[in-house]
């Protein structure tokens, strides 16, 4: 079934649900900026495994892609699902995957502001002043530009919301437009 396709009552209301769900939990993420508190989104701990394997599967490319590596695949793969979404035609679902890839901005955003503070907790339970640093140290240290974490911290949120709030009103104009 292509999007060009009439959308049944109950995947109609399904999807209004979705974006209901979803827009309540843009609004959360909208009243906690640069707060751990983003972090402990339902999509949370399922991306952590994304982070986990980004670190392997750039390693080839150097320490520094290695560390990079988990944040850019939890970019990477709601976009390349989005991609799939949209070369099948299937509109909704490449929103709601962008609205993902959005949401994991927003997720990063505490990490990359926290990059001199070195205050979040880790996966294994330390902070990044317990233990020797965390990923946006090193990134924003080799880059010599840790003076602008929260700046880029700050930044990635707004991007964040920006892409979740775009993508849930192209999802509700596929929803609509379906109903005419």
């Amino acid at each position: 079934m292509t999007e060009s396709e009439p959308v049944d009552g109950v995947t109609r209301w399904a999807r209004i649900a979705l974006i209901a769900g979803l827009a309540y939990c843009t609004w959360q993420f909208a009243r906690t900026p640069l707060s751990p508190e983003a972090m402990d989104s339902f999509l949370h701990r399922p991306d952590l495994v994304f982070h986990e394997a980004g670190h392997l599967i750039f390693s080839p490319l150097g320490q520094f892609m290695s560390v990079l590596g988990g944040s850019l695949l939890l970019v990477l793969i709601p976009v390349v699902c989005a991609i799939a979404f949209v070369r099948q035609e299937q509109f909704f679902g490449a929103a709601i995957c962008v609205w993902w890839a959005g949401q994991n901005l927003v997720d990063l955003a505490p990490y990359i502001a926290d990059a001199r503070a070195l205050q979040i907790v880790l996966l294994g339970g330390r902070t990044g002043a317990e233990v020797e640093g965390h990923d946006w140290e090193y990134i924003l240290t080799r880059l010599r530009i840790t003076h602008l974490d929260q700046t880029l911290g700050r930044l990635s949120h707004a991007l964040g919301m920006l892409i979740m709030i775009a993508s849930l009103g192209f999802a509700a104009r596929t929803v609509v437009r379906k109903s005419e």
